[in-house]
């Protein structure tokens, strides 16, 4: 592709927006070419792309694991290091040692799970994002980009498949 054009293509509803993403597949272009920007959260089967990546499991769970060991640590690190004798009292108490390893557990899995979705989304984001006002309206855009060449046969194929306009993506003052 010697120069590009990025397109932003506007549909009324799914379907439409459905079929306008299958034939720029058709068309040669790949997943990751095209962006569908919705105002409200699209299961990924609809429109037929690809099953998004996301570690904020993978995170969580390494958050969970960090937790347990700080919460073990609490429990048989602290006494070990400074044992404090109170008459007939273990110094390795098991059932709060249970609940307290429990809650670190628990506190290390929320939280990198938290943060984890802070990373996995990209936030915070320096580079300027895609926005139209029409999106907000109920609207479903889907922004590619294609060869200059070859624009007309992109804008023909998705007034087929139903999309409102098909224009070219300018900056515009919000």
């Amino acid at each position: 592709m010697s120069e590009a054009v990025t397109l932003l293509a506007m549909f009324e509803d799914f379907e439409p927006a459905s079929s306008g993403v299958e034939k720029l597949q058709e068309l040669g272009l790949k997943d990751d070419d095209m962006n569908v920007i919705s105002g409200i959260p699209v299961k990924h089967t609809i429109l037929g792309r690809p099953t998004a990546i996301t570690y904020v499991s993978r995170i969580g769970m390494l958050g969970a694991l960090l937790g347990m060991a700080f919460g073990l640590f609490l429990i048989y690190g602290i006494p070990y290091l400074y044992p404090l004798l109170v008459g007939g009292q273990p110094i390795f108490p098991i059932p709060q040692g249970l609940i307290i390893t429990f809650e670190m557990t628990m506190l290390g899995l929320m939280g990198f799970s938290f943060l984890g979705m802070f990373v996995d989304s990209g936030f915070p984001s320096y580079t300027p994002k895609e926005y139209t006002p029409e999106i907000s309206a109920g609207k479903i855009a889907v922004l590619f980009s294609c060869p200059a060449g070859e624009q007309e046969k992109f804008i023909e194929a998705l007034k087929n498949a139903g999309a409102e306009t098909v224009v070219p993506v300018e900056a515009r003052q919000l």
